[in-house]
């Protein structure tokens, strides 16, 4: 049985990621805060691992990534995805503290993931493995006022070239999925804060978070000689080819 850890994974796409996993038969390692959330989903699946901590905090996720990797037998893949918005606003109006609070979970979590995970694979046997960072459109066309979320995912974009050259001597592919309005909590978010800007606002269009959730899976199920380096999944009529 293949194995994956899934950060985020309580809500939005780490949760719908998760659930598409297990139904396929992966042992699935569920990091997230909320230990009740996560809870639920380990009861309804005997291929569901629990591990509840924030991903900021090294030491419990070294604990974390250690226990599964015991119970697993080792570690096929990551699912590096889990995130937050942030304020929307002008950067003049972005206090430090909030700005540093989207780069210690979007950057700082994923490299702490990211470094966990590339041990792992780095010196268990055989070697190798598969590291998916979740990016965003933002990497590429930023949403107005996203200044601290378009920052962090610039850098993700950093980091899944970097991965895939650090990994190359060990077998550990990395590749990024950036996604464009899956219906989540966050998207649903955003849509309230348009809205209440402007209640006669026309909404953008949205898509099935399962869809994501499905891309992830097929990056993650491709042999070990091929690699989805970069893949874009968005809503169709969404404007993001020629938006200025």
């Amino acid at each position: 049985m293949k194995s994956i850890v899934i950060t985020g994974a309580s809500s939005g796409i780490g949760r719908a990621t998760a659930e598409v996993f297990l139904d396929a038969g992966w042992q699935v390692g569920l990091i997230a805060r909320r230990a009740d959330v996560l809870g639920e989903i380990a009861k309804t699946h005997d291929n569901a691992t629990a591990l509840p901590c924030d991903v900021t905090d090294p030491d419990t996720m070294k604990t974390a990534f250690d226990s599964f990797a015991a119970k697993a037998g080792g570690l096929d893949a990551l699912f590096n995805n889990a995130g937050m918005f942030g304020p929307s606003a002008p950067i003049d109006e972005v206090d430090i503290d909030a700005f540093d609070q989207v780069i210690g979970v979007n950057v700082r979590g994923m490299f702490i993931a990211a470094k966990l995970a590339f041990a792992q694979m780095r010196r268990q046997d055989p070697q190798g493995g598969r590291i998916i960072n979740n990016g965003s459109l933002s990497a590429h066309n930023p949403r107005p006022g996203s200044i601290c979320y378009t920052t962090s995912k610039h850098a993700i974009t950093g980091m899944t070239k970097s991965l895939s050259l650090d990994g190359r001597a060990f077998d550990i592919a990395c590749g990024q999925i950036d996604i464009g309005n899956a219906r989540t909590e966050l998207v649903e978010d955003l849509n309230a804060r348009i809205l209440a800007e402007n209640p006669e606002a026309t909404l953008m269009p949205t898509m099935d978070v399962t869809e994501a959730a499905r891309s992830v899976l097929h990056m993650a199920e491709m042999p070990p000689e091929a690699n989805v380096q970069f893949m874009t999944v968005l809503a169709t009529k969404m404007p993001y080819i020629g938006r200025g």
